[in-house]
């Protein structure tokens, strides 16, 4: 637990908690302090950051694309009516509970082209609506191998407790596969889109892990 690695976004929220904690302290409370202790704790443990060790050939490999969120994979292939960007898509997303590691990694590493923010409601996020109406970040990641163009983009979602999305890439910015790209607070959802010629290796159910669990592969370049 020594080298347990919080975000920064914790640090309001672990002092929000932590005043009545100290106030029960105070007031001789040891009951109420150890049950308040605890509620901090599990707060500031939301925001745990742990390191993730995956298989370097993967992250280095450009044909494939990783989850970018722990979780349950709630949807696999065709995309959701109305949700995808225009074009032609494949839809994988991952709904996270409280109790999943809420720090983001990029599905697919390369150039940000775009990142957009459209403000909106907090429907469950298991809910195919909230793709649509809920608040969200839409992140589009290309990167060209063998001179062709590859586009991946993913969306982070919030939910009925997930009120706030930090996305910490820029347009311009390169980013890794796996690296951290930001988090979302308290429950949320995201969505990545996949050309079609992409081979999905997840199916619906399963669990995934972020920067590890493989979601699909592009056909190889150049047959290698």
């Amino acid at each position: 637990m020594a080298d347990l690695k919080i975000d920064p976004s914790a640090r309001p929220f672990t002092a929000l908690a932590l005043v009545p904690t100290v106030v029960a302290a105070l007031a001789r409370r040891p009951r109420t302090t150890a049950v308040l202790g605890l509620l901090t704790a599990g707060v500031t443990l939301f925001f745990r950051d742990p390191d993730r060790t995956p298989d370097r050939s993967r992250v280095s490999d450009p044909d494939v694309v990783l989850a970018p969120a722990d979780g349950m994979v709630v949807h696999v292939g065709e995309p959701q009516e109305g949700v995808a960007p225009s074009g032609d898509w494949q839809q994988v997303s991952i709904f996270l509970s409280l109790l999943d590691v809420h720090v983001n990694r990029s599905p697919y590493g390369g150039r940000v082209t775009e990142v957009t923010h459209t403000p909106g409601r907090f429907l469950a996020a298991y809910r195919a609506a909230s793709a649509t109406k809920n608040e969200r970040s839409e992140i589009t990641v290309e990167r060209v191998v063998d001179g062709r163009t590859r586009r991946v983009v993913y969306r982070q979602l919030v939910g009925q407790l997930a009120r706030r999305i930090v996305t910490r890439l820029e347009p311009g910015d390169e980013v890794g596969t796996g690296a951290r790209m930001g988090l979302m607070k308290f429950g949320s959802r995201m969505d990545v889109f996949v050309p079609p010629e992409v081979v999905l290796e997840v199916t619906k159910g399963a669990r995934s892990v972020a920067g590890e669990t493989v979601l699909g592969r592009f056909p190889s370049a150049g047959g290698r």
